[in-house]
């Protein structure tokens, strides 16, 4: 199981513009510091907490942030709409478009996916997989 997944910000009040812009809406909560952003699921009364936990963070070593190249943190939404909503919101906080929301013929048929670059460069993923919604076919 993942526990945590961290990217790399030089600008800590750019990255929680965009990722404020759709996290919160994916019931992730904020906890800023000076050590950067750390977005987290709720805890439920009587369970551990919900992983993985997101963190934004200036680098450790100093030296400029970067994005990873073939690396990607994909968040599920709750339906095909929300994705939509939620890559826009991500492009007006000043993220860039990498794959505008839709269905990818290289993926399953129910499988709805938008794509974006948070301000540093860091890619991520919104989709869905709703059962209840429409598939590629139908």
């Amino acid at each position: 199981m993942i526990a945590y997944v961290t990217v790399g910000a030089d600008d800590i009040t750019r990255a929680k513009r965009f990722y404020s812009a759709f996290l919160p809406a994916l019931n992730y909560g904020l906890e800023e510091g000076p050590e950067g952003l750390s977005y987290a699921l709720p805890e439920q009364p009587g369970q551990s907490a919900a992983l993985p936990e997101f963190y934004v963070k200036p680098t450790f070593d100093g030296h400029p942030a970067t994005a990873g190249n073939g690396a990607m943190v994909a968040f599920e939404a709750g339906n095909q709409s929300q994705v939509r909503d939620l890559h826009a919101a991500a492009l007006a906080a000043g993220g860039s478009d990498e794959g505008q929301p839709g269905f990818r013929t290289s993926y399953g048929p129910r499988f709805y996916v938008g794509y974006l670059r948070d301000p540093q460069g860091n890619k991520i993923a919104l989709f869905s997989e709703n059962p209840d919604e429409p598939g590629r076919e139908g």
